[in-house]
C-alpha cells in the first residue's frame, strides 16, 4: 500500500512510535506531515502533540484496558489506540467515526488480526468513559521522575507548574522595533482583525488573543515582526547594549535571540552567532534575512573556542545554554517522553564548561547573560553559584525586573498558562582590571 493511501490515524501512530524510540516532534514530524496532503495537516499536527501532551494519562488507561501488553512486533497498534483514546477523551470529534476509522488504520498498517481488540478496548473505552487517574503521573500526565522533582523544587508551586505545561501556549510576537513601535504594529493586526494585547515585561511583545498563520500577519514577511515567546524576548533587556559593542550569541539556533539582539540596537559592531548543529544554522540565516539583519554565523562548539574564537574578547556574550527544557514543555510535549533524569547531571556539566569557556573571551568590564529555558534548579540557580565559587572575579548582578523569581542568584520565570514560557537568566559581569 502506498504512503498516501495510509490514512492519517495510521501515521499519528508511526510518528508516535518514533517519539517513544528517542526521535523528538521536530524530527519525526514534518516527514509525516508531507505524506498528506495539506489541508489534512494541521490535524495530523493536533494529533501528534495532543497524544503526546496527554500521553502519561491516556497510557495508563490504555494499559488498564489491556489484559496483556502488545507483543513488540504489534507496538504500533498500542500507539494508534493512544491516539483513538486522545480523540475520544479530547476532541470533538464523532465517536462512530473514530472507532470505525482506527478498525481501519489497524488494517493499515497490515495487523488485521488486532482489529478485534482494537474495536473491543475503544468501545469499551467509549461506554466506561474516562477513569479516575490512580496516581498523579496520571493525573497530571507527566513522567513521575518529573512530578516528583517538581515537587521537591517547588513544593507550593508544583501542580501550577504541570497544568500549565498541559495547556496550550499562546502565540506570542516580537515587533522588529527597527521598523514599527509596538502601538503601530498592535493598530495594525487590529486593523487585520486579530486581537492581541501587550505584553506585561517584554518590551516589544504582544501576545494574540488565538494563534493565526504567519502569512495572515501584516508585513510579517517583510520583517515587522517574528514569533517569540515573552520570556525568551527578555535576554535583550539584560545585555545593556550600545553601539560599538562585539556581541556574542552563543548557542543561537533557531536565531530568534540573535535577531531580537540586533533589532534592539543598531549600531553594534558585530554579532557572531554560533550553533553547532549544521542543520539548524540555515534558519538562523533565513530569519536574518526576512528582517534584513545581518551576523557572523558559525557552526562550530561555543565551548572549543581554540576551534572558532578569533582572539578578540567580546563586550556582551548571551548564553543560552543546551538544557532539560522542563520550562517549554507546553511548546514540545514530547519532552514528556524523551527527557530522563539521567540527563540533567550530564546537562549541568555541559552548562558549567560552557560557562567556563565564555569566561575567558568576555572583555574585561563586559557582561555576560546566562538563560536556560528549564525550571529545575539543578540547571540554573545552582549552576551559577557552582561558578561564582570557582570564578571569584565573576560579579553577580540582580537584574532590575518586575517579572520572575529572584533566586538569590538570578531570576527564575515559572510557565505561565496565561503568557510566558519556564525560564531562568542570571547577569554577570567581569571586572575591570
Amino acid at each position: 500500500m502506498g504512503d498516501r493511501q495510509q490514512p492519517m490515524r495510521a501515521i499519528a501512530a508511526d510518528v508516535m512510535l518514533a517519539v517513544e524510540n528517542g526521535q523528538s516532534l521536530s524530527q519525526c514530524l514534518p516527514p509525516a506531515l508531507n505524506r498528506l496532503p495539506p489541508n489534512e495537516r494541521p490535524e495530523l499536527q493536533a494529533l501528534c502533540y495532543g497524544t503526546c501532551r496527554w500521553f502519561h494519562r491516556l497510557d495508563s488507561e490504555l494499559n488498564g484496558r489491556l489484559k496483556k501488553p502488545l507483543r513488540k512486533p504489534d507496538r504500533i497498534i498500542h500507539h494508534l489506540m493512544l491516539v483513538a483514546l486522545f480523540q475520544l477523551r479530547f476532541s470533538q470529534q464523532a465517536t462512530y467515526a473514530v472507532l470505525n476509522e482506527t478498525v481501519e488504520a489497524c488494517r493499515a498498517l497490515d495487523k488485521p488480526h488486532l482489529t478485534g481488540l482494537v474495536n473491543g478496548v475503544l468501545r469499551a473505552a467509549e461506554r466506561g468513559g474516562a477513569p479516575e487517574s490512580a496516581d498523579d503521573s496520571a493525573r497530571f500526565s507527566h513522567p513521575e521522575w518529573m512530578l516528583e522533582k517538581l515537587r521537591h523544587n517547588w513544593p507550593e508551586d508544583w501542580q501550577h507548574i504541570l497544568q500549565a505545561n498541559n495547556a496550550q501556549a499562546p502565540m506570542t510576537l516580537r515587533v522588529n522595533a527597527r521598523r514599527f513601535s509596538r502601538d503601530e504594529y498592535l493598530g495594525l493586526l487590529a486593523d487585520a482583525g486579530i486581537e492581541a494585547a501587550a505584553t506585561r515585561f517584554a518590551p516589544y511583545g504582544i501576545q494574540l488573543a488565538s494563534p493565526v498563520p504567519v502569512d495572515r500577519l501584516p508585513w510579517f514577511a517583510d520583517g515587522a515582526v517574528s514569533v517569540q515567546d515573552e520570556a525568551a524576548q527578555l535576554c535583550t533587556t539584560m545585555m545593556d547594549l550600545a553601539p560599538g559593542q562585539r556581541v556574542l550569541d552563543a548557542c543561537a539556533a533557531p536565531g530568534g535571540k540573535t535577531c531580537a539582539i540586533l533589532e534592539a540596537c543598531g549600531e553594534l559592531a558585530e554579532v557572531v552567532a554560533i550553533d553547532e548543529s549544521a542543520d539548524r544554522l540555515p534558519r538562523v540565516q533565513e530569519n536574518l534575512d526576512r528582517l534584513d539583519l545581518n551576523a557572523t554565523l558559525k557552526q562550530a562548539d561555543a565551548a572549543a573556542t581554540d576551534q572558532w574564537w578569533d582572539g578578540q574578547a567580546f563586550d556582551r556574550i548571551l548564553l543560552d545554554v543546551p538544557c532539560s527544557a522542563s520550562g517549554v514543555i507546553r511548546r514540545h510535549p514530547d519532552i514528556k517522553l524523551l527527557r530522563r533524569e539521567s540527563d540533567i547531571t550530564p546537562l549541568a556539566a555541559i552548562q558549567l564548561g560552557l560557562l567556563d569557556a565564555m569566561w575567558a573571551i568576555l572583555k574585561p568590564g563586559g557582561r555576560l547573560v546566562y538563560a536556560t529555558c528549564s525550571v529545575f534548579p539543578q540547571e540554573n540557580h545552582r549552576i551559577i553559584q557552582r561558578f561564582c565559587k570557582q570564578q571569584t572575579d565573576a560579579i553577580l548582578v540582580e537584574p532590575e525586573a518586575q517579572w520572575g523569581r529572584n533566586m538569590g542568584a538570578g531570576r527564575q520565570l515559572l510557565p505561565d498558562p496565561d503568557s510566558h514560557d519556564g525560564f531562568f537568566y542570571a547577569v554577570l559581569e567581569k571586572p575591570e582590571p
